[in-house]
């Protein structure tokens, strides 16, 4: 009796063990297949959108419509769209962009964008006058130019236009100017519920400081920024020959960091790429970590400006590189 009952004790012990070897086994596959799953799984903390002037070239040179940017957008994997004003300028400066040529522009945008399930968010507009230029008939023109884009804005859903600060080079008239105009503008915008957003897109608006001051001082909730990651160059060494060079550029990562408090949106510029698919002067990893140290959670939109790859191919690597570099962004 004794026997059986020691042997009896042993095999329960046998099998308490048993039973605590297999459930540690267990608790350890599960944990390692959630930290794998939180790597697999792992979405960027932004969506993605497409500036249109990621296809200027297919546009302007090859022929390509316009209108095909949504299906396009769509095929590479986009959400949102960030239309470009001067893409569509043939056929709406020759119609003098009366009512009606602005009307077609929208209805034509929005059926593309419906069709494709595509989200419009943004406008870029350009050629339409300095909004930080001294003279003050001048820049009331040119603020009364950007009407129609505020209203063709809110027509296609859209949240912003985007607003370039050209004018002035002295840094006191040219805040005063910009305050002016974004001013008015943002008021008559505000009746339409679209935001004025300004991008650092070269002059004095490559300044960050300098922007986010006028923005202080505009103090409007629909007047923000568009940090655009590679257009810090204050100062061409030739104003018509880029290949030229910049003689003045702001640090791009002090830039974006003063513009991000206030920023609407974000572009996300590429011009080339090393062997490890990185762009070669920004790193993204950096760029991205002080956006989501910012706060920020919209769109990003991708903004080819290269020449070694083709638009298509030059899109899709930047879309890779977003979100490779937003796993490594704390």
């Amino acid at each position: 009796m004794r026997k059986n009952s020691i042997e009896n004790t042993r095999i329960k012990l046998l099998v308490v063990i048993l039973i605590a070897i297999a459930y540690s086994c267990k608790e350890v596959k599960k944990e390692t297949s959630e930290k794998e799953n939180i790597v697999v799984n792992a979405d960027p903390f932004f969506k993605l959108s497409l500036a249109q002037w990621s296809i200027h070239t297919m546009i302007k040179e090859k022929g390509v419509d316009p209108y095909t940017f949504a299906e396009k957008a769509k095929k590479w994997g986009f959400s949102g769209l960030e239309y470009v004003s001067q893409l569509y300028n043939p056929e709406l400066s020759k119609a003098n962009y009366s009512k009606e040529a602005m009307t077609s522009f929208v209805e034509k945008c929005n059926a593309e964008a419906k069709k494709h399930g595509m989200q419009n968010l943004i406008i870029m507009i350009d050629g339409q006058g300095n909004l930080a230029v001294s003279d003050t008939e001048e820049r009331k023109i040119a603020i009364e130019k950007h009407y129609k884009w505020v209203d063709a804005a809110a027509a296609m859903g859209c949240h912003s236009i985007r607003v370039n600060l050209a004018g002035s080079d002295i840094p006191e008239e040219w805040k005063k100017n910009a305050v002016d105009g974004l001013t008015q503008l943002a008021t008559y915008a505000k009746t339409k519920n679209i935001n004025i957003i300004v991008e650092n897109h070269g002059g004095l608006s490559s300044n960050g400081a300098l922007v986010a001051e006028v923005m202080e001082i505009v103090n409007m909730d629909n007047c923000g920024t568009l940090p655009d990651f590679g257009n810090f160059c204050i100062q061409r060494n030739d104003k018509k020959d880029r290949s030229k060079g910049c003689a003045n550029e702001y640090d791009k990562y002090i830039g974006v960091k003063e513009l991000m408090p206030r920023a609407k949106a974000v572009s996300a510029k590429t011009r080339d790429f090393d062997v490890n698919g990185n762009e070669t002067k920004i790193d993204y990893v950096k760029m991205l970590q002080i956006v989501k140290d910012a706060g920020y959670t919209g769109f990003i939109g991708v903004e080819y400006e290269g020449k070694v790859l083709g638009e298509e191919e030059g899109i899709l690597a930047t879309k890779k590189l977003l979100v490779s570099a937003s796993k490594k962004v704390k």
